[in-house]
Parts: C-alpha cells; sequence; structure tokens
C-alpha cells in the first residue's frame, strides 16, 4: 500500500534543510516532500516584485493531488494560499508559526524587521536567530547551521521573499473562510512573531481548524521541538484523515 504523500514547506530565508529533525519523525507513515521555495537553497533568486501567487507557483507543480500540506511561517502562507487556490492537492492543512490578519501593530514589528534587513541584513539575521532560538535548549551545532543557511541567502532575493512575509497576510485574510479542508494551526507558546494569538485567530479564521499550543517552545517547532510538532502532525492527521 502506498504512503500518503505529505509537503514541507520552509520559512523565509531557510531550505529543506529544516526539517531534518522532524523528517525521520514522519518518514514511516509519509512519503515527504520538502521543496525549497523560490529564492531559496538552489533555487535561482527571487525577482524584485515576487508574490505569494508566485511563491506558490514555484512548488505547485510538484505537489500531487491530494497531499497533506504543511507550511511553517511563510511556507505556512504559500499552503494557504494552496489550500485556496487548488484545493485539489490537499488533503489536509497545516500552518506552523503562522501570521493571520496580523493587527497595526504586529503589522508595523514586522515591516521595521524589513526596513532592518534592508540596512544591515547582518544585523537583522543575528536578530532572527535571537527571536528564534534565544534561551532555548536547543545544540548550538543546529543553531549554527540555521545560521549558516540564513546567512547564505542572496540578500535582496531574501528581502524580496522577506517582503511577501511581511505583507501576503493582508491578501489572504478576508478569504480565510473559503478553505475547507481539514486544518491545523500550531504554534509555541513563547513565540515572539507568530504568537498563539495568531494562531487562534488563524483557527477562529477557518471553518474547520484546530489550534495547538506547544508549551515552552519558540518560531523554530520543527527544530526546537521536533517530537511535539510531529506528535500534533500525526494526531491531527490520523484523527481527521484516518492515516
Amino acid at each position: 500500500m502506498n504512503k500518503p504523500t505529505m509537503v514541507l514547506l520552509h520559512g523565509v530565508g531557510l531550505d529543506h534543510t529544516m526539517w531534518e529533525q522532524v523528517a525521520p519523525l514522519l518518514a514511516d507513515r509519509f512519503t515527504l516532500l520538502t521543496p525549497d521555495l523560490p529564492g531559496h537553497g538552489t533555487r535561482p533568486p527571487a525577482p524584485d516584485g515576487v508574490t505569494l501567487a508566485d511563491l506558490a507557483d514555484g512548488v505547485v507543480g510538484g505537489i500531487p493531488a491530494g497531499s497533506h500540506l504543511v507550511g511553517f511561517s511563510l511556507g505556512a502562507l504559500v499552503a494557504q494560499h494552496l489550500a485556496l487556490r487548488r484545493p485539489d492537492l490537499v488533503a489536509t492543512l497545516t500552518s506552523a508559526s503562522s501570521v493571520c490578519r496580523r493587527t497595526p501593530t504586529e503589522q508595523a514589528s514586522v515591516l521595521a524587521r524589513l526596513r532592518t534587513a534592508e540596512t544591515d541584513f547582518a544585523a537583522s539575521a543575528t536578530a532572527s536567530l535571537e527571536r528564534w532560538y534565544g534561551g532555548t535548549d536547543v545544540d548550538p551545532g543546529q543553531v549554527a547551521r540555521t545560521e549558516a543557511t540564513l546567512r547564505s541567502n542572496d540578500v535582496r532575493s531574501f528581502l524580496n521573499c522577506y517582503r511577501v512575509f511581511a505583507t501576503a497576510d493582508a491578501g489572504l485574510g478576508p478569504h480565510l473562510g473559503a478553505i475547507t479542508r481539514p486544518a491545523l494551526a500550531v504554534t509555541g507558546e513563547h513565540d515572539p512573531g507568530s504568537t498563539p494569538e495568531m494562531t487562534h485567530r488563524l483557527a477562529s479564521a477557518l471553518p474547520d481548524c484546530r489550534a495547538v499550543i506547544i508549551p515552552e517552545a519558540r518560531h523554530m517547532l520543527p527544530v526546537e521541538r521536533p517530537e511535539a510538532f510531529a506528535d500534533s502532525l500525526l494526531t491531527f492527521i490520523g484523527e481527521r484523515a484516518h492515516v
């Protein structure tokens, strides 16, 4: 019997390697696909004016119909876009560490981070690593691998993709109620950017969505708490899709 497909979409400035801690916990149950988004990993740089639709179009050709779609941060926005525009591809939707309908204060905060990245990419990368890993018990070697991936970005491409991350939830927000697939919204208790409030906001916006908050965790759930993250996926999909 063929295993169902799960597609894992990474966050901005990262690549498929962010799933290395989680993949072994899921591989017995799913055929895993971990594509790099346009402008990331080995993909060509993302052009000026790139949109959320462009990022989704850059991976849609490799997603089989009826996949379990899991997106992290920017990847969650891509996954939500696909659930709206190509529901035939999506059996279930998981939005991990996702923003949702940012308030004016939340919008101002992410735009300030974008301006920092535009003027001093190195300082922006340092600040991101602190937001993601500060105060955690993640192995320093893993933090170093994340840092190497982040700092290896083509800066202009990163800024173009970060601009999508900073703004695309505003366009998605009014349409979230049209996503009919079973959904999970999961984030860390101490995530300062994709907050538990946003996760509950997303779960309320989607017609069929549960919210899960992982205790004592920050933004990089698949790296910091891979077992808890995988358990949340397996429980949700097992109950909703009988996998």
